[in-house]
């Protein structure tokens, strides 16, 4: 062996040592801010379709935060919600199927798993900041559901609360200017001129950053964009005494709190950017239904869209959906295979490995986020009653990107008829109905029929 070639080869051996000693420092440091079990950040927004984002297409509202996300993650372009807030919140926290577990409206069973349950069970800290709404006059429901601790408004506002002890539960009080919030069980005190939204952003940032050393989830169900329309702190009439300008309708101060809803949101990235986590964070956010019926948007396509909240077409059901997570998905991500809100929860336990519980409904979609489509399902299920299980019966219906069956039989062509106005019938229909229909039967078939609309009308 000649001088030369001896020492190459001790030069490539100590190249490996480095390496090697790169590659375990790297895995420290890895291991240390959370390692194999990443942060989750799921983001809720209230009373907002898809209509109201500029990264869907809209030239009307802007949300550059989140279309930023999507541009360096993914973007579901077919993501469905219940109609309403409640069913859609009982229904992602569970993973399961509204005619299972959705008692009434304003009410969470909280015997029930939740994701928070799940993760918590796995070592995670569990924060939750922004609407509850879940638990009237239980100021442990939070706790009950899982998480550690809360920053939240709406507590009040049922009949069993008007002789409540503390006043501030009697009712819901104010979620914007001066709100009415409780922090792990007491009242949160000196918000006089505040803004809700800040004050539940700034518990999440202090979460944040005091968890910073384990993993961590962080579900924000957000105050904004929900009724009433008023000004934000970035409204010329924020200072205002008048509610609402002369000069400014409803829509031009929704279209502030969809802007202020943005702005929120950037706050939470850049603090996860600031302290070195978001490459073990997976940050997801979406909305809770469709727009306020009053509000009615221009959206290129389809003219005017106008907020469907309570309803079961597109206009309420169909909302945003953006997901990013440096390094796992593939930035500029864009996925049409359908999803709604059951798939959530089996999600965060594939990222976490958590032990999902038994009895979910949903589909982890990991899979999407990482480009795979072979194993996803190509439809998705809704059942929806706005009071539950008290007020039955549920109208359900499974579809998938084009077709829409109802478990009445009405069957739509969604692209070619937003509004569902012409049931479609004849070969093609009944070609359809013949892929869909099982479906329908095997989810159906250990429902009571008593809670199903079967029949039209």
């Amino acid at each position: 062996m000649t001088g030369s070639t001896f020492q190459a080869i001790k030069l490539l051996k100590l190249l490996k040592s480095i390496m090697l000693a790169l590659l375990c420092l790297n895995s420290a440091s890895h291991a240390a801010a959370g390692g194999d079990k990443p942060n989750i950040v799921l983001i809720m927004a209230d009373d907002i379709g898809f209509e109201c984002y500029s990264g869907y297409g809209s030239p009307f509202y802007s949300t550059p935060n989140i279309d930023r996300l999507a541009e360096t993650g993914a973007k579901f372009t077919q993501a469905y919600a219940q109609p309403l807030c409640t069913p859609s919140r009982v229904k992602i926290m569970t993973g399961r199927f509204n005619f299972r577990n959705y008692t009434e409206f304003g009410r969470l069973d909280l015997s029930q798993p939740t994701f928070a349950k799940m993760v918590k069970a796995n070592g995670y800290a569990t924060c939750i900041a922004g609407k509850w709404q879940l638990s009237a006059g239980d100021l442990n429901g939070p706790f009950k559901a899982g998480f550690d601790e809360y920053c939240l408004w709406h507590f009040g506002a049922r009949n069993e609360n008007r002789n409540a002890t503390i006043k501030e539960l009697r009712s819901k009080g104010s979620r914007y200017k001066s709100p009415t919030l409780f922090r792990n069980g007491e009242l949160v005190e000196d918000t006089e001129g505040k803004y809700g939204p800040d004050l539940v952003t700034d518990h999440i940032i202090d979460f944040i950053e005091r968890k910073k050393e384990s993993p961590f989830l962080v579900y924000y169900p957000m105050i904004l964009v929900h009724n009433p329309f008023v000004a934000t702190p970035d409204s010329p009439s924020w200072n205002s005494r008048i509610k609402q300008d002369a000069g400014r309708k409803a829509r031009d101060h929704f279209r502030d709190m969809v802007a202020y809803m943005d702005k929120t949101i950037g706050r939470i990235v850049t603090k996860l950017d600031e302290l070195g986590l978001r490459e073990n964070t997976l940050i997801m956010i979406t909305g809770d239904n469709g727009t306020n019926k009053s509000i009615t948007s221009p959206f290129p396509g389809r003219g005017q869209i106008k907020g469907g909240k309570g309803m079961t077409t597109d206009a309420g059901t169909r909302v945003a959906f953006v997901a990013n997570w440096p390094g796992h998905i593939q930035p500029g991500t864009v996925i049409d295979s359908p999803i709604d809100f059951a798939g959530v929860l089996p999600t965060i336990a594939e990222v976490t490995g958590s032990n999902i519980p038994v009895g979910t409904d949903g589909q982890s979609f990991l899979s999407l986020l990482r480009g795979d489509s072979s194993k996803a399902r190509d439809w998705i299920f809704v059942s929806y009653s706005r009071n539950g299980l008290k007020s039955a019966p549920f109208k359900c219906f499974v579809r998938d990107r084009r077709w829409k069956l109802y478990a009445d039989g009405s069957l739509y062509d969604v692209p070619n008829d937003w509004l569902e106005q012409s049931p479609v019938t004849g070969p093609q229909a009944d070609t359809v109905r013949k892929r869909l229909q099982p479906l329908l039967d095997e989810i159906l078939k250990d429902a009571p029929k008593a809670h199903i609309q079967f029949d039209a009308g």
